[in-house]
């Protein structure tokens, strides 16, 4: 399992848990002390990052659509930090 944990500028935190198989997400959490509202839209944006290529640009389109979809309000993190944190998550034995 590949673990990142990521400060971003203004000092919040990113930390992203995953399990990958051949290029793609197998199982992926993501936590910190940032701001999502819905809260429960977490789940559908781990949900939907499951079994998608691990190339930045398509987790990011993923990562948009989901906030789009959702009406996904974030504070203290951008879409971009959480690719961000994925990559080194998977840099890290994912």
């Amino acid at each position: 399992m590949g673990r990142a944990l990521l400060k971003v500028k203004g000092g919040k935190l990113v930390k992203v848990q995953l399990t990958r198989g051949k290029g793609e997400i197998q199982k992926i959490k993501i936590t910190g002390d940032f701001f999502l509202h819905p809260e429960e839209a977490i789940d559908a944006l781990e949900q939907a990052l499951i079994g998608k290529p691990l190339k930045e640009e398509d987790m990011l389109q993923v990562i948009k659509n989901v906030i789009r979809e959702k009406n996904v309000t974030l504070l203290g993190v951008s879409p971009e930090d959480f690719v961000k944190c994925i990559l080194m998550a998977c840099d890290r034995n994912g």
